[in-house]
């Protein structure tokens, strides 16, 4: 099976085979879900399956110890992990030399954990934390529909990446999903300050604002502003206060990352220069935002669709359509999420 921090051994193939079993296992799973089940039931076993990885090592990756990393350093927007004696010896090779591509929202909220010296307890934290937020995502998503919380959770592929890597995603969709049940609830103001500390952590809900914005005209639901613009600017003005105006630094590992490509995205896989794809995103984009008009916000297949796109794409980057094709029960993000979790299973094992 893989060691710690995603290092291979040789039983690695083992691993995977097993991994797919469990997948498709999952996949039989959701048809029968589909005929009838109760949610409370469905749950619970949720709970179970993204739990259990906390009982093993950190899986398929080091960013735990990257974002730890960054917790100990004076200033995560200057400094990188190798500037800290303590933490230079878990992060990532990759963001090693890195300054943190993280917005503000999770520089300040992870700050505490830079307290430890403890590898092992920072990853288990943060790894914990990771499956309690895919909890709560399926919680908020499913709205008590026993296929929504099986599609998020019992899917092996987000247990093993979030309460096995502790990725900081898992934070930005249960945000993502507490501002869409917020809205729902009609308290506009707590859903603007959730929407404002996803996209604090990082930029990518954006995309699904304006799909909202259009969608909320269309159907007359009620928006407010005050709770978003009040998060921007207390978050901001925080960071401000400890790293001066260092966080707009943040950008600069994204267009790092950017100009990068997996051996999974697309773009690499087909032969296309990376902004081909992104292209016919943008042409895609524009029909989601004539559906959104028309009163109907497809955020599963904004952010599923946006997923064959990018030039760097990673395995856990799925619960953003995952989560959202749950939450919207939309039959063509769903299976685009579920295609992706299987083209996707294989990243970091091979």
């Amino acid at each position: 099976m893989p060691a710690p921090g995603g290092r291979l051994e040789p039983n690695a193939s083992l691993f995977l085979a097993l991994f797919a079993v469990a997948f498709g296992v999952y996949l039989a799973a959701l048809a029968i879900v589909r005929r009838g089940a109760r949610f409370g039931q469905v749950f619970v076993l949720a709970c179970a399956i993204q739990l259990v990885p906390l009982a093993g090592p950190v899986f398929l990756s080091s960013d735990a110890w990257t974002y730890w990393g960054y917790t100990r350093v004076h200033d995560p927007y200057t400094d990188a992990p190798s500037d800290d004696r303590v933490a230079s010896r878990y992060a990532g090779t990759a963001y090693l030399h890195e300054t943190s591509p993280y917005g503000p929202a999770f520089s300040l909220a992870t700050r505490p954990l830079g307290l430890t010296k403890s590898a092992a307890n920072a990853a288990w934290l943060l790894r914990a934390s990771a499956a309690l937020c895919v909890l709560a995502t399926t919680w908020l998503v499913a709205r008590r529909r026993a296929f929504a919380a099986a599609l998020v959770g019992w899917n092996p592929l987000v247990a093993m990446h979030f309460a096995g890597g502790g990725h900081n995603d898992a934070l930005m969709m249960a945000l993502v999903a507490a501002a869409l049940a917020l809205g729902e609830r009609k308290r506009v103001q707590a859903a603007g300050v959730a929407w404002a500390l996803a996209i604090l952590i990082k930029w990518v809900p954006l995309l699904l604002l304006p799909l909202r914005a259009l969608e909320a005209r269309a159907t007359g639901r009620r928006v407010g502003h005050l709770g978003f613009a009040v998060t921007v600017v207390a978050t901001l003005g925080l960071a401000t206060l400890l790293w001066q105006f260092h966080w707009l630094h943040a950008v600069t590992p994204l267009t790092h990352d950017a100009r990068r490509q997996t051996h999974y995205a697309l773009p690499h896989r087909l032969g296309l220069p990376p902004w081909a794809l992104l292209a016919a995103y943008g042409v895609a984009y524009v029909w989601l935002l004539w559906q959104a008009a028309r009163g109907r916000a497809r955020l599963g297949l904004a952010f599923g669709l946006l997923l064959l796109a990018l030039p760097y794409l990673i395995g856990w980057y799925v619960i953003w359509p995952l989560a959202l094709a749950a939450w919207d029960d939309d039959d063509a993000a769903t299976l685009l999420s579920l295609g992706l979790c299987a083209y996707l299973l294989p990243q970091r094992l091979t």
